[in-house]
C-alpha cells in the first residue's frame, strides 16, 4: 500500500488531512459568521468573493515562486500565515459588540472579507506547492491512486468532518471552529516540514513575467491543456455560485441549524470520497476520455434537484453526486497534467491552469448573491433563491456540449 511503503507521501497524506480538517471548519465557519452579522446576500457574497479573488489576481506570480523556491518550505510558510491570519479573526470576533451587530454590518464585513483574502493568497502558494510536489514524492505509475486518495482525505476532513464540527463548535461558541482551524494548520506545517526530500534549487532567474510567458508558451503548445482550464473554470465559477447561496437555501428552505448545515455538507463529502476511492477503478474502466465525458453528463443533474427540492435529504442526494462527479474529473485531468506537464515548468503551467481554472470563482461568488439579491424584488425570496441553481445547470449543459465536441486526450 503505497502510504506504507512511502514515509514522505505518508507525511504529506497526513498534513493534508489536517489542513483540509481546518478548511473544512472555515468552509462553514466564514459564511455562517458573515451571515450572522448581515442578512444581505450581496454582503455575504463579498466575503466568498474575496476568498476566491488571489486566485484571479496571484496565480501566475505564485506559479514562478513555486518554480524557483522550495516547494516544502513555501508549504510550511504558508500554512504558519494562515495559521496567524485565523488568529486575527478571533480578533476580530472578540473586538464585535453583539451578533448580530447593532447598526453598520459593511465595517465588520469589510474586515472579514481582507482576512479572507489574505487566508486565499496563502492557499493560493500552498495548495499550488502541494500539488506540484506530490510527483517528485510518488512514482509516475501511482499517481492515479496517490491523487485519489489525497481527493479522498481532503473530502473526508474538508467536508466530512469539518463542517458538522464547526457546527457544534459555532454552537458552543462563535471563535471556537477557527481556533480549531488555527490549531490544524500547525499541526499541518510541522508535518510537512517532517518530509525529507534533497532541497530543492531552481535556476529560474528575470522577471517574474518572462518566467510564466515560458508556461503560458507550453500552455498555448498544447490545446488540450488549455481547454481543460477554460472548462475547469466555468466549472467551479457554477459551482462557487451555488455553495455561495447554500447558506441562505439550508437556513431558509430547509430550515437548519449551523449543526444541521455542516451535516447536510457532509453528503457532498460522501461523494467525494466516494468518488476518490471509486475513480481511479471507473478511469482504468472507461479510460480518462470516457470518465470525462460520464462526469459531464452528470454535472447538471444536482443543480436541478437542488433547484425543485424542499427536503434536505434530496438536496444532500444532490450533493453528494456533485461531488462524486466532481473527484472523478479530478482524478482524470489532475495526473494528466502531472504526467504531461515536465517539472522544470510544473509550477508555473498549474498555476496558469488555476489562473483559468480557480480564477472565474470570484465571479460566481458575486453573481450567486447579486443575482439573488437583484430577482427578490420581482419574484420574492424562495424563487429567487432558486435561480441560481436553475442558471448553474443550463451553464454545465452547455459545458458538456463543448467538451463532446471539443475534449479529446
Amino acid at each position: 500500500m503505497l502510504l506504507a511503503r512511502n514515509a514522505n507521501y505518508r507525511r504529506l497524506f497526513s498534513a493534508s488531512a489536517i489542513s483540509n480538517l481546518g478548511d473544512g471548519v472555515s468552509a462553514l465557519a466564514f459564511p455562517w459568521l458573515a451571515s450572522l452579522i448581515t442578512r444581505d446576500p450581496a454582503l455575504i457574497a463579498l466575503v466568498a468573493f474575496a476568498t476566491r479573488l488571489p486566485w484571479l489576481l496571484l496565480s501566475i506570480p505564485a506559479g514562478v515562486i513555486v518554480d524557483r523556491q522550495d516547494r516544502r518550505v513555501l508549504m510550511v510558510q504558508a500554512d504558519v500565515l494562515r495559521m496567524l491570519l485565523t488568529c486575527g479573526v478571533i480578533g476580530l470576533i472578540l473586538s464585535l459588540p453583539a451578533l448580530p451587530p447593532p447598526g453598520e454590518a459593511m465595517p465588520y464585513i469589510l474586515a472579514l472579507s481582507a482576512l479572507a483574502f489574505l487566508l486565499g493568497t496563502a492557499e493560493v502558494v500552498r495548495d499550488n506547492a502541494a500539488q506540484t510536489m506530490l510527483p517528485s514524492i510518488v512514482a509516475r505509475a501511482d499517481l492515479e491512486s496517490a491523487n485519489g486518495q489525497m481527493w479522498s482525505i481532503e473530502q473526508v476532513m474538508g467536508a466530512f468532518v469539518g463542517p458538522p464540527l464547526a457546527g457544534v463548535l459555532i454552537a458552543l461558541a462563535v471563535p471556537a471552529p477557527f481556533l480549531v482551524e488555527a490549531v490544524s494548520f500547525a499541526l499541518a506545517a510541522w508535518l510537512v516540514w517532517c518530509i525529507r526530500l534533497p532541497r530543492r534549487t531552481s535556476t529560474l532567474g528575470g522577471r517574474v513575467w518572462q518566467q510564466a510567458l515560458e508556461g503560458w508558451r507550453w500552455m498555448r503548445a498544447h490545446p488540450v491543456i488549455l481547454r481543460l482550464a477554460i472548462m475547469l473554470g466555468l466549472i467551479n465559477a457554477l459551482n462557487v455560485m451555488g455553495m455561495t447561496v447554500l447558506i441562505l437555501v439550508s437556513q431558509e428552505t430547509l430550515g437548519l441549524s449551523a449543526v444541521g448545515h455542516g451535516v447536510l455538507l457532509t453528503a457532498g463529502a460522501a461523494g467525494g470520497v466516494v468518488g476518490g476511492l471509486l475513480g481511479p477503478h471507473v478511469v482504468k474502466r472507461l479510460g480518462g476520455q470516457r470518465s470525462l465525458m460520464l462526469a459531464l453528463l452528470l454535472m447538471p443533474l444536482p443543480y436541478v434537484v437542488i433547484a425543485v427540492a424542499d427536503s434536505a435529504a434530496l438536496v444532500a442526494v444532490a450533493l453528494f453526486i456533485e461531488m462524486c462527479v466532481a473527484l472523478l474529473w479530478n482524478i482524470v485531468t489532475v495526473s494528466y497534467r502531472q504526467r504531461l506537464i515536465p517539472d522544470v515548468l510544473l509550477g508555473r503551467v498549474n498555476s496558469l491552469y488555476r489562473f483559468f481554472g480557480w480564477g472565474m470563482m470570484p465571479a460566481g461568488a458575486l453573481v450567486g448573491g447579486w443575482l439573488v439579491a437583484l430577482a427578490e424584488p420581482e419574484l420574492g425570496r424562495a424563487v429567487a433563491l432558486t435561480l441560481p441553481y436553475w442558471l448553474g445547470a443550463l451553464g454545465f449543459v452547455l459545458i458538456g456540449m463543448y467538451g463532446a465536441a471539443r475534449l479529446r486526450l
